[in-house]
């Protein structure tokens, strides 16, 4: 086990929000590394024995067949190679947190690549799966909140409506953006999907499944949201001079204004 990976999960603070659903994963996997696994092996015995739900094979990285493409070969084997370090360790416990959603992201993908090949361009319904999939988030919110967040009216979204995120919840789901929030920065953000329907906060992994289409994905149903922005997930957003910052939260310009609907559980598709 390299020294590196050792230290990258040793500065992973389990006691940050946007860690919560993966954080007795956490620690556990950070338990099994500490004592030599590898992290195919620590994400393998991490792994559900009666979930309902198949969960991957996690296999080192040396198993992927070369010259085959990574979701190709994931998709064909059930396997999931992982490397020793933190990318891969995020992918493994949002594999375990999301088992059908990262199924069917992987689904889209490899058919994707079985329809066009592996080019120098995704094509727009690849470039989105792995928009969502490195930087995704879920966010079931207030319609109000939706409103300011899709104008980028980001005082109104922090400030006039902040007493309104208490009936908010979000869920971290990229694995890179998992990855990148071991150091914290403020310039940080996630591309949301809306998920009113959905119970975020316990178990929304069928949920996001069923959303996941081709035609859905291909008009980029994500809005971005600057997550330290969010009350109650950095203490220096109480200073509300945190919002000034126009780097960071910059205005709408021509984006759409127009917030989604409410979608009922009749209607999903």
């Amino acid at each position: 086990m390299s020294a590196a990976f050792l230290q990258q999960l040793a500065a992973v603070d389990v006691r940050h929000p946007w860690f919560a659903p993966y954080a007795g994963w956490l620690d556990a996997g950070r338990q099994a590394v500490q004592a030599g696994s590898s992290a195919a092996a620590a994400l393998a015995g991490l792994a559900p024995r009666e979930s309902g739900v198949a969960v991957p094979e996690f296999i080192t990285a040396s198993k992927l067949t070369p010259g085959e493409a990574y979701e190709a070969f994931v998709a064909r084997t059930g396997s999931v190679p992982t490397r020793d370090n933190l990318h891969d360790f995020f992918n493994g416990l949002a594999w375990l947190r999301f088992t059908r959603t990262k199924r069917r992201l992987n689904e889209l993908q490899a058919g994707e690549i079985a329809r066009a090949g592996v080019g120098p361009r995704r094509g727009a319904v690849r470039d989105a799966l792995t928009l969502f999939d490195e930087n995704g988030a879920l966010l079931a919110a207030p319609q109000p909140l939706w409103e300011a967040l899709l104008a980028r009216d980001w005082r109104r979204l922090f400030v006039q409506l902040r007493p309104l995120w208490s009936e908010a919840a979000v869920v971290v789901f990229g694995h890179a953006l998992l990855e990148k929030l071991v150091s914290p920065r403020k310039d940080l953000t996630a591309h949301v999907w809306c998920a009113n329907t959905a119970p975020v906060a316990g178990s929304p992994d069928r949920w996001l499944a069923e959303q996941l289409t081709a035609g859905r994905l291909s008009e980029k149903p994500f809005t971005p949201l600057p997550l330290l922005g969010i009350p109650g997930w950095w203490a220096g957003n109480q200073d509300f001079s945190f919002y000034d910052d126009a780097l960071v939260f910059r205005p709408a310009g021509r984006a759409s204004q127009r917030a989604p609907a409410r979608r009922s559980t009749a209607s999903r598709t």
